[in-house]
């Protein structure tokens, strides 16, 4: 145990039993526990035999408690930073501690573990070689559309968590947007009533009709037909030309973007260039 070190400890998601020794012998060893839920992280403290002091940690608070945290931190006490459940810093304030700590020359030691990601991606059956982490969307619907025809262009399988009051609205919109792709919901992950759902949007959708569906969800969408990207084709030829991009290259990388034909596109470039 280094003295003075912030400790990014993984806890369980659902299933007590998946925390590791190291995060236990951590959990031990440290002066302080920053959680995001002290009330939740005090029943896992109990359940380990644990008692340690316990400091709030979370988005409402982070800049007054990063304080007192770091004070601590460069007083040489050790202090471990967990989440709700799973890898502190993904989908939550962690990163800024990570940052003011680094900042000031403190070591940030990371706890690997449990987190609701990696265990959707590993049952998924997708071929996830590549993929991009979402995290939340936005929680109104003009803003999470926008963001969904943004995410749309991206051209890979997309990891999103949802709360399961907002999942029927997010994948109503996901259907409108992105379309029905091949997706799976990941509810209560490693807890008793865990819960897989596979299938289109559509038949996900079908599946949750007169439910009410509780727990925490990870929600993967398999990658779809990328849209065209709607532009000024004359501008575009034009500034890629002056660029020095030959005719046939601008036409092939236009072509991709926009759908346009790519003789048609070629041929604006050999004039673009004569002019």
């Amino acid at each position: 145990m280094n003295p003075g070190a912030l400790y990014m400890v993984a806890t369980p998601i659902g299933n007590l039993d998946d925390i590791t020794r190291r995060a236990v012998l951590t959990l031990q060893s440290v002066a302080i526990v920053a959680a995001e839920d002290t009330r939740r992280t005090r029943k896992l403290l109990s359940h380990l035999d644990i008692t340690k002091r316990l400091v709030s940690y979370r988005e409402e608070n982070r800049e007054t408690a990063s304080i007192r945290i770091l004070e601590a931190l460069e007083k040489g006490r050790s202090v471990a930073l967990v989440t709700d459940a799973g890898t502190p810093g993904l989908s939550d304030p962690g990163h800024h501690l990570v940052r003011a700590a680094r900042d000031r020359g403190i070591q940030v030691v990371p706890v690997p573990g449990p987190n609701a990601l990696g265990a959707a991606l590993s049952v998924s059956g997708m071929s996830l070689e590549r993929f991009i982490f979402e995290g939340f969307l936005p929680t109104r619907t003009a803003a999470r559309k926008r963001r969904l025809r943004e995410l749309a262009y991206a051209g890979y399988p997309l990891v999103i968590y949802e709360s399961p009051h907002r999942i029927r609205d997010a994948l109503t919109d996901i259907l409108d947007v992105l379309g029905n792709r091949e997706a799976m919901v990941a509810r209560e992950i490693t807890k008793i009533h865990e819960e897989f759902m596979r299938g289109s949007v559509k038949s996900i959708l079908d599946m949750m009709e007169d439910r009410k569906i509780k727990g925490e969800i990870t929600l993967l969408l398999a990658e779809g037909e990328t849209p065209c990207l709607p532009m000024d084709l004359d501008r575009a030829v034009k500034e890629m030309r002056q660029a020095g991009l030959s005719a046939k290259r601008t036409a092939s990388i236009l072509s991709g973007l926009t759908g346009e034909n790519k003789r048609e596109i070629y041929k604006k470039a050999c004039e673009a260039k004569e002019e």
